[in-house]
C-alpha cells in the first residue's frame, strides 16, 4: 500500500470514529434477537443503499426451509411492529417481514479481482441487561430498551464494523479490485442463521471469506488470524406429551411428562464423554407442569450436544436421542423433537492465514498478531459458510479482534472497549486493499 493511500485511509477512518461509536450504541440500545432483527437489518439496508451498494435482502438471501429456531408468527408480528415504533426504515420491512432478516451489500469495482466476502452477524441474545449503575450502558443511557434482549456478545460491534467497512470501501473504491460482498447474517446465536444463507447461494460466488468476532478472552491489541477451535454442535427442542390426571384422586390414570423430561435430563448428563476429543452435552431449559395437584401432561426441554469434530458430535447426538426416546418409553408418554440449530467444525485456509499474518503486521493499534488458535471453544455457524467457500475452491478464515471486556460473553453486564471498532475496520480494509497479492498466490 502506498503512503498516500495509507494516509487517505487514516483520514477517512478518523472522520468515521464518532459514527462508529454512535452506531454501536444505537444498536445496543435497540437490541433484537435472532430472526427479529427488523430495525437493525432495515438500517443496514438503508445505509448500504445510500452508499450505492447493490442491496439484496429477505427471501433473496435467506432460504425459508433452511431456517432453524424461528419464533412463532405472533412473536414475529409483534417484534416487527415494535421495530416500527423504534425507527425501522419502512421501505425495507416488507422484504424482511416474517423473519427474513438477512441483508447483503455488494460493491463491484469493475476491475478484475476476487470476490471478498465478510460475514457480519446482527442478532442479540435473549437476556435481560443489567440496570446496575456501574454498568456503562445503563450509566450512559444506551442500555437495551427491549425487554429480554441484550447485545451480550458484541454483535452490535460487529454490525458497526460492517457498516464502517461499507463506508471506507466506498471512499477508497478506486483503489480496490474485484468485488466486496458484505453479508449481514441473522440468528447467529443458537447457530440458526448461516445455513439458510448458504442454502440461498449467497456464498457461491465468494473467493475469499472472512468472519470475525471481538473479545473472546483475547487481550486488547491482539489479533488472531484464524480461530479453529469451534465445536460442532446440534441444538434440539424436545416436547413430551403425557396424560393429565388428579394427582391425589386418580394418579394411576396419568402419564407424567415432567418425570419423563427429568429422567431424560439426568440421563443426558450421564452420557460418557468421548475419548477421541472434546465433547459436551447440556440441558439448558426444562419447563413442565401446570399445578401442584395435577399429573403434568406436557414438558419441554432445550438440549445441545457438541463435539470437537462432526463425528464426535454425531455420536453425542445419537446417544442423546436414544436417552430422550427411552425416557418417553419408560413413562408411557409421547415425544417429539426437532432441530433448532446446527454447526460444524472448520479449519481456516493456510494461504489466507499467511496472507493476513503478513499483511497486518505493524498496523496501528495491533501489538500482537497470532496466526492460529485451535483450543476447543464454543460453536459458530459461520463455519458452514467457510466450508461452502472452501468446497468451491475458495479460501476462508475466522478472525478474532481482542478487546477489554467488562464481563464475559453472554453475561448481563457485558460491555467492551469501543477502541476495537476502528482497529477492526482498519485491519479488515487493509486486507481488501491488498487482495490482489493474495490472488497471485492462489488460483481457484
Amino acid at each position: 500500500m502506498s503512503q498516500t493511500l495509507a494516509r487517505t485511509l487514516e483520514t477517512h477512518l478518523d472522520s468515521l470514529k464518532p459514527q462508529l461509536t454512535a452506531w454501536r450504541r444505537d444498536f445496543h440500545r435497540h437490541a433484537e434477537s435472532g430472526w427479529v432483527e427488523f430495525r437493525t437489518a432495515s438500517l443496514v439496508a438503508e445505509e448500504l443503499d445510500r452508499l450505492g451498494y447493490q442491496v439484496t435482502l429477505g427471501r433473496e438471501v435467506v432460504d425459508e426451509s433452511s431456517r432453524m429456531g424461528v419464533p412463532d408468527a405472533d412473536t414475529l408480528a409483534r417484534e416487527e411492529a415494535r421495530a416500527r415504533t423504534q425507527g425501522a426504515v419502512e421501505r425495507w420491512l416488507p422484504q424482511l417481514s416474517g423473519g427474513f432478516t438477512g441483508v447483503v451489500g455488494v460493491l463491484d469495482t469493475g476491475r478484475p479481482g476476487p470476490t471478498l466476502g465478510y460475514r457480519i452477524d446482527l442478532d442479540a441474545l435473549d437476556l435481560e441487561e443489567s440496570s446496575e449503575p456501574t454498568h456503562r450502558p445503563a450509566q450512559q443511557g444506551f442500555g437495551s430498551q427491549n425487554a429480554g434482549m441484550m447485545h451480550a456478545c458484541g454483535h452490535d460491534g460487529h454490525t458497526t464494523i460492517g457498516l464502517g467497512l461499507a463506508r471506507l470501501f466506498k471512499a477508497c473504491e478506486s483503489d480496490l479490485c474485484g468485488r466486496i460482498k458484505l453479508i449481514f447474517q441473522p440468528a447467529e446465536e443458537g447457530v440458526r442463521g448461516a445455513r439458510s444463507m448458504v442454502a440461498a447461494s449467497v456464498l457461491d460466488d465468494v473467493d475469499v471469506f472472512i468472519a470475525t468476532h471481538i473479545g473472546m478472552d483475547i487481550p486488547c491489541g491482539e489479533v488472531v488470524c484464524a480461530q479453529d477451535g469451534y465445536l460442532a454442535t446440534t441444538k434440539l427442542d424436545v416436547a413430551y406429551t403425557g396424560v393429565p390426571a388428579h394427582a391425589g384422586g386418580r394418579p394411576e390414570e396419568g402419564r407424567n411428562a415432567l418425570l419423563a423430561a427429568a429422567q431424560a435430563a439426568v440421563g443426558l448428563h450421564a452420557i460418557p464423554r468421548h475419548s477421541a476429543g472434546a465433547s459436551r452435552i447440556n440441558v439448558g431449559v426444562l419447563n413442565a407442569g401446570s399445578g401442584r395437584n395435577v399429573v403434568p401432561a406436557s414438558a419441554m426441554m432445550k438440549v445441545e450436544t457438541r463435539g470437537e469434530n462432526t463425528v464426535i458430535n454425531e455420536e453425542m447426538r445419537r446417544r442423546a436421542i436414544d436417552v430422550i426416546e427411552g425416557a418417553a418409553q419408560m413413562h408411557g408418554v409421547s415425544v417429539e423433537y426437532h432441530l433448532a440449530g446446527e454447526a460444524d467444525t472448520c479449519t481456516a485456509s493456510p494461504e489466507l492465514v499467511d496472507y493476513i499474518h503478513e499483511r497486518i503486521q505493524g498496523l496501528p493499534g495491533i501489538d500482537v498478531v497470532t496466526p492460529r488458535i485451535s483450543e476447543p471453544s464454543g460453536s459458530e455457524d459461520a463455519t458452514c459458510m467457510m466450508q461452502r467457500v472452501q468446497e468451491r475452491g475458495g479460501l476462508a478464515t475466522y478472525m478474532i479482534f481482542g478487546t477489554e471486556l467488562s464481563a464475559g460473553h453472554h453475561h448481563q453486564c457485558f460491555d467492551f472497549n469501543e477502541d476495537v471498532l476502528p482497529l477492526a475496520v482498519r485491519t479488515l480494509s487493509h486486507l481488501a486493499l491488498g487482495i490482489d497479492a493474495l490472488g497471485e498466490r492462489h488460483e481457484r
